[in-house]
């Protein structure tokens, strides 16, 4: 009972040593508040209203000219060949291939047509972009005429340039002698040149074969 009486004196006296009071701000800071704020000069509000703002140019995010470049490759027109240039290449094209020869270069024959080249055994005395005729034509045909030569078609020649001089494979030499203990291992490479042809002319004047339709 003694303990208990005790406690209760002990809380009464703390009760009313502390008081509780509310956080509220009082009517006279409220009015102070209002009074500065209400007193405060124009001339303030003009001094930061006139105050110069920098104007920094707004920069386009990385998407927004990733978009743009896509739009402007979407957009750009595709280059289209004209026909006419289509038209000339083929016709080109056909007068080449229209007609060819068989001409004979160092013993060997070779068919030749306008417009591609052709590697043969080294021409003496020819350089690269020289000029050269060739003369032994055994044969010039079209589409519809062939000319045939007893044994070469007279006048005809073909027209070609020189383009490079080079050298063939490399052609292995192997001798062998058995007991002997003879061995010999020999490379060779020919010399050869590439030649396009340009041309084939005269041969009009030969008496010619017309083929039947």
């Amino acid at each position: 009972m003694a303990s208990s009486a005790t406690l209760s004196l002990l809380c009464s006296s703390f009760a009313s040593h502390c008081k509780i009071s509310s956080p509220s701000l009082n009517s006279s800071n409220l009015t102070s508040l209002s009074l500065s704020s209400s007193s405060s000069s124009p001339s303030s509000h003009k001094l930061l209203s006139s105050s110069p703002r920098l104007a920094f140019p707004l920069l386009p995010k990385s998407s927004e000219i990733d978009s743009a470049v896509l739009e402007a490759e979407l957009q750009a027109p595709e280059p289209v060949a004209s026909e006419s240039a289509t038209a000339a290449a083929s016709e080109e094209t056909t007068k080449r291939e229209e007609i060819f020869a068989v001409v004979m270069i160092g013993g060997r024959q070779y068919i030749v047509i306008p417009g591609r080249y052709i590697y043969t055994q080294r021409l003496k005395g020819a350089k690269v972009n020289d000029k050269v005729v060739l003369n032994k034509v055994l044969l010039v045909g079209t589409k519809t005429t062939t000319y045939i030569g007893k044994p070469l078609v007279t006048n005809a020649a073909i027209h070609a340039v020189v383009e490079e001089q080079g050298l063939n494979d490399k052609v292995v030499v192997f001798k062998y002698k058995k007991k002997k203990n003879y061995r010999r291992n020999i490379g060779h490479r020919q010399p050869n040149s590439r030649i396009r042809i340009t041309a084939i002319t005269g041969y009009q004047d030969y008496p010619a074969v017309t083929l039947e339709s």
